[in-house]
């Protein structure tokens, strides 16, 4: 019986960003809205990296905060949504959760 669920069961593998490099390649429209977010997508990526480095989950980070983990989970989502965006109020207490320092640069 176990070898009839394999057999049935293929998952595909999935790449988000090899998705999105070969879409922003043919999709002139899905490549504008793409690069509209870049900025979004940097900062979730240096809050996500900041936690990776700290060896942190969710859950720790929002109990340093002060915030429940659905809540940091909120907040980590927001960056990429345009919906709402964190204060820097908020980023500078995960940043300080993470043992890091908040730093904002233009160029």
């Amino acid at each position: 019986m176990t070898d009839v669920i394999h057999e049935k069961f293929k998952p595909v593998g999935f790449n988000p960003k090899q998705t999105a490099a070969q879409k922003r390649a043919t999709d002139p429209a899905f490549q504008k809205a793409y690069d509209a977010l870049e900025d979004e997508f940097a900062a979730l990526a240096e809050l996500l990296k900041a936690r990776k480095e700290a060896g942190l989950t969710q859950a720790d980070v929002a109990q340093r905060m002060g915030v429940s983990q659905p809540v940091l989970a909120r907040i980590e989502s927001s960056l990429g949504s345009r919906n709402h965006a964190p204060s820097l109020s908020t980023l500078r207490r995960y940043a300080q959760a993470c043992g890091k320092r908040l730093v904002i640069s233009m160029v």
